[in-house]
């Protein structure tokens, strides 16, 4: 029988909200291990998965916290405005805004954010680099490539066994390997959720003229369409389609993909050229039943997958990264076994309504807007220009967009766990 090692954590699943953890949990102390069936300089891969993602200014906070700020801010775009426009209305997002639209500027609430814009645009490429190197210089253990075969939970600890025979073993195994989550299966943790029926066609464009930190979204019969600002001059571009239209985006050749992107939005991205590859991922909604269950807790995708619409995904899962920390590292310092399930219900608690909120929140908001019914438009119409005229209910939209409201963690507050 393999020898058993000892940890405080188990880790599965070493991609961004997993190493984010792991950084969070070595702060407070705790020895962890990482388990990731990915080898783990495959990450640094520059074109490792085509995406950006909308980082929160209170989620940026918390990889500052971690210590990646430096790596991170040459790599980040300000998104200091956000236009919201129904897509029928041809370049109207380059137009002063409208009743019919949402503008949300950073300056509105510069007061309570200390200047900060509305959250940052950065390639995932450079977040996963920026964690690398601080996992690297923690000193964590990362075992890659490795997988989880199976989970053991015996009285007062787990024991994660690896396809090659090794077991780990801890008081706690955290699931943070996204949404075919070995973890959660093991846990017997069921999930409820549908797909949309719809993909996303992610690219990178270079732009004809600056962008001036403005971030599009624009919302068409098909799915939103959104223009997210990246540094030297580009941009990333989340197409939303119909599953059957976005297959044939992405086996189009070069010339035919670009002139439908032209003739479509020519008018606001001003003699764009694509990037590097273009990508696309079906759109589904995925919550677990349950956060915790004896000796296990999951994070991130693990925990909940939502359509990227607000891109809030990421956001989300590192909230529960921090928020698990946060009460690990109590429990910890307390004296108490961080497995247990008073400890382990604590965390549930905090982010129990949370995420079961966005995500509901943001199925409807889809549901809402991927479509042309006539009453259905004049609603949202409305709605729209109803938010956009009074100040007081569109900072709240902005603060809440920027994770800046509710019960936050230390890390989302710029704080040490």
């Amino acid at each position: 029988m393999a020898d058993t090692e000892r940890y405080d954590i188990v880790i599965a699943g070493a991609g961004l909200t997993g190493a984010a953890f792991a950084l969070a949990a070595a702060q407070a102390g705790l020895r962890v291990v990482m388990v990731d069936p990915q080898p783990f300089d495959a990450q640094l891969a520059p074109t490792f998965d085509g995406r950006s993602t909308a980082i929160a200014f209170s989620t940026f906070r918390m990889l500052e916290a971690l210590g990646l700020g430096d790596d991170l801010r040459p790599h980040a775009c300000r998104m200091d405005h956000i236009l919201v426009t129904d897509g029928r209305r041809p370049g109207a997002a380059s137009r002063a805004a409208s009743p019919a639209f949402l503008r949300f500027d950073a300056e509105e609430i510069g007061d309570r954010t200390g200047g900060e814009p509305l959250g940052y645009m950065v390639e995932n490429r450079r977040i996963r680099v920026a964690l690398a190197k601080a996992v690297e210089t923690a000193g964590l253990e990362v075992r890659a490539p490795a997988s989880v075969k199976a989970v053991e939970i015996d009285p007062g600890k787990a024991t994660v066994v690896l396809a090659d025979g090794a077991r780990l073993t801890a008081p706690l195994v955290v699931g943070a390997e996204g949404r075919g989550s070995t973890v959660r299966k093991a846990a017997g943790i069921d999930t409820i959720g549908w797909g949309y029926g719809q993909s996303g066609v992610v690219a990178t464009v270079r732009l004809g003229r600056d962008h001036r930190n403005v971030a599009h979204e624009y919302f068409l019969p098909g799915g939103p369409f959104a223009i997210l600002p990246l540094t030297d001059q580009r941009a990333s571009l989340v197409w939303t389609e119909t599953t059957r239209r976005a297959e044939a985006l992405k086996t189009a050749s070069d010339p035919a993909f670009h002139a439908h992107l032209m003739r479509r939005f020519g008018e606001f991205l001003d003699g764009a050229t694509v990037e590097g590859p273009r990508f696309v991922y079906p759109l589904s909604l995925s919550l677990a039943e349950r956060l915790t269950a004896p000796r296990i807790a999951l994070i991130g995708d693990a925990a909940h997958g939502v359509h990227p619409v607000a891109g809030q995904g990421l956001n989300m899962g590192l909230k529960d990264a921090a928020a698990l920390a946060e009460v690990l590292a109590e429990a910890a310092r307390l004296g108490e076994d961080i497995g247990a399930e008073t400890v382990l219900e604590r965390y549930a608690r905090w982010r129990r309504f949370d995420n079961a909120a966005l995500a509901a929140g943001f199925d409807a908001f889809v549901r809402l807007f991927s479509n042309d019914i006539a009453p259905i438009r004049l609603a949202r119409d409305l709605g729209m220009a109803a938010v956009n005229r009074i100040g007081p209910l569109r900072r709240a939209f902005m603060h809440e967009a920027g994770g800046a409201t509710g019960d936050l963690p230390r890390l989302l507050r710029g704080e040490a766990v």
